[in-house]
């Protein structure tokens, strides 16, 4: 109700006396705020339910007509009032903008609130084909936020993209499909990297192809080269690491600047960068640590020029690693540092829980075995509780590693068992090789050293590598047993195995690895 103005500003001189009120300037342009929040829900509880409606509704009206900049670039001002004022229609399309515009400038945890508050005011209306649509989108646009900040496997992204999905199916049924037909694939990625954050290998390579097959079908590009994304990491991850390799190579062919970035609020980050970054991690284990490094600093590159949270900290966390695949711990640490300070300001638990994961396997490069059991244990924890469990034969094989320096023996054998017993279980392939070849150092780290054990291991190292063509994994396992037989004086057979595989490499002779064998092969020199 509107009051005459010398009524009005009695009033406010009341309050003011009273001390109820703070004025910031002189009128007319004067600024009037509340001493405290609690007078302030105390005055606004006074109102009765429709004054309080009529209110927020001439507020919104004022912002609309007078303050356009304020209902264009902080839509959720002007929602609050709709909601408020009872204009649930209205609201929910603001709530929905808000939410958007959140998610386009990495505000995670705000874009999932507002696009929540965008779908619980579509629920209250009348379902209607434009109310469908729009249901539909802020339902798909829900979903990347809550990927970074909940976690791709997290119960509640899985129910978003359930319900994603639920909804297009009854629009596809009421003859109504999305106008835009990304949105499908967009539920399809949910879903697949849901299941690549769980470990689920064989469903995760059926997802892939499925998805693989409708984008070829329809032959537009986007779609396309996602779908290489998804099967090279999907192959990647289950041991077909070369084949892995020629998809991504695709994906990466066909990603354009102009018209693909746009897509990194779509699925989970820019496509381009996650390509890079994981077509980074197959060139160094099948033996090009250069090229490595290469699409690494490419993709980080990117990535900051992007400036996008969630592809930042996909960059950071697989630049991270590859300076540890190099044995450049300093590196590493700084990497999964700023991933993890950039993860906390964005409430991403994830993000957050993977760089102390990867922190912590860098530390084993300096001999902090008890700081890497602290920083792995917790990272591990945190990890599962985001619902991720991929990766998790590394960590716990480095966890091995630093229980045994420690001379734990039994938690040692203890970690590398649940190690060998994931990569299994989960079909999770790709360091395969590397479990074995840790369980054989493990064995002559042993207060009483089986040598016998560790051969068999090292044996199982070598030909897993050999059949995934992981040349990285594989010179690393014949350092191992080149070392064994020279101490048991069989320098020649040492030597035979060792030579070739060096001599296969053509780049990377800076890295520590390589160096160490061309020091073993002179060594072992006749």
């Amino acid at each position: 109700m509107r009051k005459p103005e010398a009524e009005f500003k009695l009033a406010l001189d009341r309050l003011i006396a009273a001390g109820l009120l703070f004025r910031q300037g002189m009128p007319p342009h004067a600024t009037y705020l509340f001493k405290h929040a609690l007078v302030q829900d105390a005055a606004y509880g006074t109102l009765l339910r429709e004054p309080r409606r009529a209110l927020h509704a001439r507020i919104a009206e004022t912002l609309e007509s007078q303050f356009g900049e304020v209902a264009d670039n902080q839509p959720e001002v002007l929602a609050r009032h709709c909601t408020e004022a009872g204009l649930i229609e209205k609201a929910a399309g603001l709530w929905g903008k808000a939410g958007q515009r959140s998610l386009a400038r990495s505000a995670l945890v705000e874009a999932a609130e507002q696009l929540t508050h965008a779908l619980n005011q579509i629920d209250t209306l009348p379902a209607t084909p434009a109310v469908r649509r729009e249901q539909i989108n802020f339902q798909v646009s829900l979903i990347t936020p809550l990927m970074h900040v909940k976690g791709f496997a997290a119960p509640e992204t899985m129910a978003a993209e359930e319900r994603a999905l639920q909804l297009i199916e009854q629009a596809e049924a009421l003859a109504e499909p999305p106008e835009d037909p990304l949105l499908l694939f967009s539920v399809l990625y949910g879903f697949w990297v849901a299941n690549y954050a769980a470990s689920n290998g064989h469903v995760m390579r059926e997802l892939a192809a499925r998805f693989l097959d409708l984008a070829e079908r329809q032959g537009a590009t986007a779609p396309l080269m996602v779908g290489h994304r998804l099967m090279a990491t999907s192959l990647f991850h289950t041991g077909e690491i070369a084949e892995g390799r020629a998809h991504f190579d695709s994906a990466i062919a066909l990603y354009d600047v102009t018209e693909h970035r746009p897509l990194a609020t779509r699925f989970g980050q820019d496509v381009g960068v996650a390509a890079l970054s994981y077509r980074s991690q197959a060139l160094w284990i099948l033996g090009y640590p250069d090229a490595a490094r290469v699409d690494m600093d490419c993709a980080l590159k990117n990535a900051r020029e992007i400036g996008q949270a969630a592809t930042l900290m996909l960059a950071l966390a697989y630049a991270a690693l590859i300076f540890f695949r190099c044995r450049n711990h300093t590196e590493a640490i700084a990497r999964a540092g700023e991933l993890f300070a950039l993860a906390e300001e964005k409430g991403s638990a994830y993000w957050k829980a993977l760089a102390m994961m990867e922190k912590g396997c860098a530390l084993t490069l300096k001999g902090q075995a008890s700081d890497v059991i602290e920083m792995l244990i917790a990272g591990i924890a945190a990890w599962r509780t985001t619902g991720a469990t991929f990766r998790m034969p590394e960590r716990l094989s480095y966890l091995t590693r630093a229980y045994a320096e420690l001379g734990q023996c039994d938690d040692a054998w203890r970690c590398i068992g649940e190690a060998m017993t994931a990569v299994e279980t989960a079909k999770e392939k790709w360091c395969e090789a590397e479990v074995h070849r840790i369980a054989g150092e493990i064995a002559l780290m042993s207060p009483e050293p089986d040598a016998a054990k560790a051969e068999a291991c090292f044996e199982q190292a070598l030909a897993v590598a050999r059949k995934q063509q992981a040349k990285s994994w594989e010179l690393r396992a014949a350092m191992n047993m080149a070392c064994l037989w020279r101490d048991q004086g069989k320098r020649q057979q040492a030597r035979e195995l060792l030579s070739p595989v060096y001599g296969w490499f053509t780049e990377g002779f800076d890295t520590l690895d390589l160096k160490e064998a061309k020091v073993l092969l002179d060594e072992l020199a006749p």
